[in-house]
């Protein structure tokens, strides 16, 4: 790797909502840069004010801050190499689009819209693509085809125009990629690429490569989908007399299912969302998805990203952020896409429930149950939790997982009954409320030793008998261990559910 000062940017456009393969792709930044020691910048590509979309810079932010991804520099925290906007930065291109045209390695291009598209039409009538490069270049409406007077009176008119790249002509460009090794491209399949707009505007091309040029940019990874581009940024480097950060183009985030890119409307489809945050989009309204409310921690939700394309060579696979930056190696990503599996990013919020505190898992819940008309004490959600939270990926679980210690089943699954209430569980029910009646001690292990101390003495089965107690207590045959609900919902809640339950099950079985 380079001793030269590492410093990594992401620079999204605020087009809409941020897509959970450009979170991976900044995560992947911020990984880089902290595990060499380098600088993370935020920077935001509005050069398309066209497509600008109200509220998704502000989204942008507010995702990376929930993710915790934390950046040096750029639109949160200023620095040295600001503004980081690039709408803001109007000037500076300009300077370096009339470097290259005096340079000769860009010209002015008058052709309209309309000219275009009939040309277009032309070569589609003849089964070809029309293509503005070097071998038709010479026959358009551009500053290549005109004397220096006329070009000035153009510009002077202020006739629409655009300052379009002049791709070299049967050139092979090599390029190196830290992810896919060597690239090499001729220039014969490249088309000269519009860098400046007659609006003073830039386009994604010059206005990117100029500002990783003064940004100091040591290495820019980025998707796979700027591959295509990577011989026009190299050649605008070489002709602007600078020298080029070290590229690497991270594989795709595909579908679940089928081959492509992963979309909305994968999610949508099989039920899982594509974005960090909710969407609410200002245009037509629709709410989409994200992952904060659906519940997930931002600590699982970076841990799953980060294995999407990248493993660490061993088999772990729960990392803090933390851990991740010590490990993290851009040789290790993979140059295919991954498949996104919905299950695994629910397993990894599994795993980091079980890891927090009972204490800041109640908290998560108590909301919960205050909606649902509940005012439990803290302590006793504390325990409720720990008894349940080995089998649920989400807080907004809990309760489908815990109802029963909070309110008296009103109901008795049906097929759980005739599975597995038997003629003499209605007897063996009715010895067991006597014997529960007379204990002292109401802890999970003491009423265990002596429910089993009675059910050795009966010879009565322990299966048999504890389904038909479950069924009573709990209402189905789920929950957790059964002593340890009845120790803590208590003694008498637990005569009382007895009793109901003989009175109700009594009469199905007679």
């Amino acid at each position: 790797m380079s001793q030269k000062n590492i410093r990594v940017r992401f620079a999204p456009s605020p087009t809409g909502p941020l897509h959970i393969g450009g979170v991976r792709t900044a995560l992947y930044n911020y990984l880089f840069a902290k595990h060499l020691g380098g600088k993370f910048i935020l920077r935001i590509e509005d050069t398309d004010q066209t497509r600008f979309v109200p509220g998704a810079q502000e989204y942008i932010v507010e995702s990376f801050r929930w993710c915790g991804i934390e950046f040096d520099e750029g639109v949160t925290k200023g620095g040295p190499f600001g503004p980081y906007i690039q709408s803001e930065r109007q000037e500076i291109y300009q300077q370096y689009s009339e470097k290259l045209l005096n340079s000769g390695h860009a010209y002015y291009a008058f052709d309209t819209p309309e000219a275009l598209d009939d040309l277009r039409k032309e070569f589609e009538a003849e089964k070809k693509t029309f293509t503005y490069n070097a071998e038709v270049r010479g026959k358009l409406h551009n500053s290549l085809n005109m004397s220096r007077e006329e070009v000035a009176n153009l510009l002077k008119k202020e006739f629409p125009y655009v300052v379009r790249f002049a791709m070299p002509e049967d050139r092979i460009v090599v390029m190196n990629d830290l992810i896919r090794g060597q690239v090499e491209v001729n220039t014969k399949v490249l088309d000269d690429k519009v860098l400046f707009k007659s609006d003073g505007m830039p386009t994604y091309h010059l206005a990117n490569i100029v500002d990783d040029h003064l940004m100091e940019i040591s290495h820019v990874i980025r998707g796979e989908e700027w591959l295509p581009s990577l011989p026009l940024h190299v050649l605008l480097y070489e002709a602007l007399g600078w020298e080029a950060p070290e590229f690497a183009h991270l594989p795709l985030l595909l579908k679940p299912e089928g081959n492509g890119k992963l979309s909305k409307r994968d999610g949508d489809r099989l039920g899982f969302p594509v974005f960090p945050l909710a969407w609410n989009d200002p245009k037509s309204g629709e709410i989409s998805r994200g992952y904060r409310e659906d519940g997930y921690f931002p600590e699982a939700f970076i841990n799953m990203l980060a294995l999407l394309g990248w493993n660490p060579g061993t088999e772990q696979e729960v990392f803090s952020m933390d851990e991740l930056a010590k490990v993290f190696s851009i040789d290790r990503v993979g140059k295919s896409g991954s498949k996104f599996d919905p299950g695994k990013a629910a397993w990894f919020n599994h795993q980091y429930l079980i890891q927090k505190s009972n204490e800041e898992l109640a908290g998560h819940f108590m909301p919960i149950l205050q909606q649902k008309g509940f005012l439990a004490e803290t302590e006793f959600v504390e325990k409720v939790v720990s008894l349940v939270k080995e089998r649920v990926n989400f807080v907004s679980e809990f309760w489908d997982q815990s109802n029963f210690f909070f309110i008296t089943p009103e109901t008795f699954d049906p097929l759980a009954v005739k599975k597995r209430w038997k003629a003499d569980s209605y007897q063996q029910m009715t010895e067991l409320k006597t014997l529960l009646s007379k204990v002292d001690d109401f802890s999970a292990s003491h009423l265990e030793d002596i429910t089993k101390a009675w059910l050795e003495e009966m010879k009565y089965g322990m299966g048999a008998v504890m389904n038909a107690f479950r069924i009573i207590v709990v209402g189905e045959l789920k929950g957790p261990h059964l002593f340890d609900i009845i120790a803590l919902i208590g003694q008498e809640e637990t005569l009382n559910r007895l009793e109901r339950g003989l009175h109700e099950l009594g009469e199905i079985s007679a």
